[in-house]
């Protein structure tokens, strides 16, 4: 009993929203203490990694010929397992965790992904020091992040708009009725805008540069206020550089596919979700989470399209994250929402 209450009370517990865009790291009775790029920069000679985060990303497409810039997760899961758990490690350290007692880790997943990519995610926790790893869904999180009431016998719809993968779940009793995750999201539409250009325009730009593009003038419905920026990148006819002038028209253009793609998978989840529930939904709204639900005009697109109330939550970037955190805080109380991997059903 002593050393249990001393391991709680000494050690720093961590949640993690291991996210393809960005890494959020929540420590126990310390609050969000790392919100950083998932990205590292890399020499190619012998691997060393020399800058992380948004160091890392503002080295993207201006580094010489023997760095490279490489995000480790792609699609919402790990691609480059060992340069993942130095990425992981490194934020970890920054937040000067008591070494006394391993940490126990809740990490949200994708709620589309395998056995054996949640098996990497669980290795990946346990290499950089984990007591105790648990999983939990990335809607279920962004639902308790949120404040909606899951576990009563009430339906709540999420929409989670990440970097790597879109999440849409309807949520009721502490579990998923049924959920549908595509992986078009956030970094679909920063490519869709790079070869929008090219396609157009014969210009190439880089992807911080069309990320900057899309946060500012990128939008998902007609009735947003129209603007225009000035572009800059390479002509790849004449090889120089270019400058041009984009409209608010055009990025909505370039977006469209992508923004069609999760109008359409809010429309297959709520086509499967039972009737009791559905209604509940009508009198509740969708809520809307993640980076890409700041996308412009993208709540009133999905408005039209469902005849729903969209409300777009309080700082969706931090929403999955703070759920996972409430997790952490009472474990026993949220046993039920906790994902399982293959191997822990025969345990």
């Amino acid at each position: 009993m002593g050393i249990s209450f001393l391991k709680n009370f000494v050690s720093s517990d961590i949640a993690i929203d291991l996210g393809t865009a960005n890494t959020l790291i929540y420590v126990k009775n310390k609050g969000i203490l790392v919100n950083e790029p998932s990205v590292v920069a890399i020499k190619k000679t012998n691997q060393e990694i020399v800058a992380y985060g948004k160091q890392a990303k503002e080295m993207l497409g201006r580094t010489p010929g023997e760095i490279l810039t490489v995000r480790p997760l792609m699609d919402g899961v790990i691609a480059d397992f060992e340069l993942a758990e130095r990425m992981i490690r490194y934020f970890i350290n920054r937040v000067k965790m008591n070494r006394m007692f391993r940490p126990r880790i809740v990490i949200a997943i994708p709620s589309g992904i395998t056995d054996v990519e949640k098996r990497a995610v669980r290795d990946t926790a346990e290499h950089v020091g984990a007591r105790e790893v648990y999983l939990v869904a990335e809607p279920m999180a962004a639902a308790i992040g949120v404040g909606l009431p899951i576990n009563e016998p009430v339906g709540s719809m999420i929409i989670d708009i990440g970097g790597g993968t879109t999440e849409i779940a309807v949520i009721a009793l502490s579990g998923i009725v049924n959920d549908t995750s595509i992986r078009i999201a956030g970094d679909e539409m920063t490519d869709a805008i790079v070869q929008y250009f090219k396609r157009k325009y014969n210009l190439l730009i880089g992807l911080n540069t069309a990320e900057i593009i899309k946060c500012t003038i990128g939008s998902a419905g007609s009735k947003v206020e129209k603007a225009s920026m000035t572009v800059k990148g390479r002509d790849l006819v004449a090889g120089v550089p270019k400058t041009i002038e984009i409209t608010s028209e055009e990025v909505r253009e370039a977006l469209s596919e992508s923004v069609n793609a999760i109008v359409e998978a809010v429309k297959l989840c709520l086509e499967q979700t039972p009737p009791e529930l559905a209604a509940d939904i009508l009198d509740r709204g969708i809520i809307l989470t993640g980076g890409g639900a700041l996308l412009k005009g993208l709540d009133e697109r999905l408005r039209q399209e469902t005849n729903l109330p969209i409300v777009l939550s309080e700082d969706p970037l931090t929403c999955v994250v703070r759920g996972a955190g409430k997790i952490l805080d009472d474990l026993t109380s949220f046993q039920k929402v906790l994902v399982k991997t293959r191997k822990e059903y025969f345990t």
